[in-house]
């Protein structure tokens, strides 16, 4: 079940404020959920917006609908209780007669302790991306950098080289060396401080730089992008450089009118097995290398809420895998990846999206699969009207989704969801089975 009340459309409106609300059963094989995904306020003046609450979002230069997952923050994972200030979408900068937009957010998060063997832990979030080119010229560049840190809490299994007594920076001094991700910290900027600290930084520090061209040819418009990801700081000696996130993007500007149409395709390549290669030697930028994606000596849970991946579904943990193959957070890191996403019509009110992927599945350097296992994911989304008695008309959505393959156990599920618009807010009631979806689409 679920409320929401957007933004009102008109532009005029100096102040707006809406909310959401969504609440949803999972029932499956021996186990049942009720789970709240998103619960938020957010207000908006002219162009800056601020929100409070969880709220489903995707971080990184991508195509939202079709993508296989943005690296830093897909989507695949409950949401974190945030606090965020940033643009509402892409903003014009004074005096560049629209030429240059910007769009930028910046936000303090709070990890649930749930099955975490680091407590209490915080993350910081930022964005920045800019924009060159009018809306109405036929390509538009853009580029920018996420940035994400994990930092404070205690664990009882950190050694005294990684915590003091379990304990790990949290001052606010802390926290800017986190924010700023300075270098050189000692203990007279946290009395938490470890020889740990003084050599890397504090927090856990992992991103995307993110560079891409938007550009119309007729009628459709193309979205080429790619994502460098970054995680010890080897992206700027270039060692990581090979390891991507690579998308196409094509959507018609105007959606097709025969009974079968295609209206929007997406193809990326997805590629996070080289990491530098598997040395690391801190004094020499060559061989800076194993970086690990998703993985942290202080922060042992990984980039992981309630045992989902936060970032890309493909860097996978421990929870999802066959159980035979070796344990840890992100236990599957170094990962070749096809993707292809298609979206269309059937007649005027059916709509259909479908997904497939292929990966090739290494392990990680400290724990390397004995042989490569490759992977086959597929998911396939229908939603049409449906008009019943004393209901009155309702958006039905159906998925079924299929993992097959020698990495995941085989399995398939089913979502069914049924909506009904109530002016500005909408009710909705839904059902998984066996999972959410398959492990892929959640």
């Amino acid at each position: 079940m679920g409320l929401l009340a957007d933004y009102k459309p008109s532009n005029k409106l100096r102040f707006d404020w809406g909310y959401g609300l969504e609440l949803v059963g999972n029932i499956g094989q021996g186990s049942q959920q009720l789970l709240l995904p998103q619960a938020y306020l957010k207000g908006r003046w002219h162009q800056l917006e601020l929100y409070a609450g969880r709220r489903k979002a995707i971080v990184g230069l991508v195509d939202t609908l079709l993508t296989s997952g943005s690296y830093s923050l897909s989507g695949n994972a409950m949401p974190l209780p945030t606090i965020q200030l940033g643009t509402h979408g892409f903003v014009a900068v004074p005096f560049t007669k629209h030429i240059l937009s910007i769009y930028a957010t910046y936000g303090h998060a709070w990890f649930e302790t749930v099955n975490r063997k680091v407590e209490h832990t915080l993350l910081h979030q930022a964005t920045l991306y800019a924009r060159i080119g009018k809306p109405s010229w036929p390509v538009r560049f853009i580029g920018g950098i996420n940035h994400q840190v994990i930092w404070g809490g205690y664990s009882p299994y950190l050694g005294n080289s990684l915590s003091n007594n379990g304990h790990l920076p949290s001052s606010f001094k802390a926290y800017l060396y986190a924010v700023t991700a300075l270098p050189y910290s000692n203990a007279s900027i946290d009395g938490n401080v470890t020889s740990f600290d003084e050599t890397n930084r504090i927090g856990n520090h992992l991103g995307s730089l993110d560079i891409g061209a938007e550009f119309s040819l007729g009628n459709c418009t193309f979205l080429l992008y790619r994502q460098n990801p970054y995680d010890t700081g080897a992206i700027w000696y270039l060692t990581t450089i090979a390891d991507g996130l690579n998308g196409l993007s094509i959507r018609r500007q105007k959606r097709g009118s025969s009974l079968f149409s295609i209206d929007r395709g997406l193809i990326e390549f997805l590629y996070t097995a080289n990491q530098g290669g598997g040395q690391f030697i801190i004094d020499d930028p060559a061989q800076r290398g194993k970086v690990n994606y998703f993985n942290n000596s202080q922060y042992v849970d990984g980039w992981t809420t309630r045992a989902h991946t936060i970032g890309t579904p493909f860097l996978t943990p421990e929870g999802d895998v066959r159980p035979h193959l070796p344990y840890g957070p992100i236990i599957n890191n170094r990962v070749t990846l096809w993707h292809i996403g298609l979206s269309g019509r059937f007649g005027s009110t059916v709509n259909w999206l479908l997904k497939f992927s292929e990966s090739r599945n290494k392990g990680t350097y400290d724990t390397p699969f004995a042989t490569p296992l490759d992977q086959f994911s597929a998911l396939l989304q229908i939603t049409a009207p449906l008009q019943l008695p004393l209901l009155g008309e309702l958006l039905l959505t159906s998925r079924v989704a299929t993992d097959q393959g020698a990495f995941l156990p085989r399995s398939t599920g089913l979502y069914i969801s049924l909506q009904k618009g109530l002016q500005s807010t909408g009710l909705s009631l839904s059902s998984a089975h066996p999972k959410d979806t398959i492990k892929k689409y959640r």
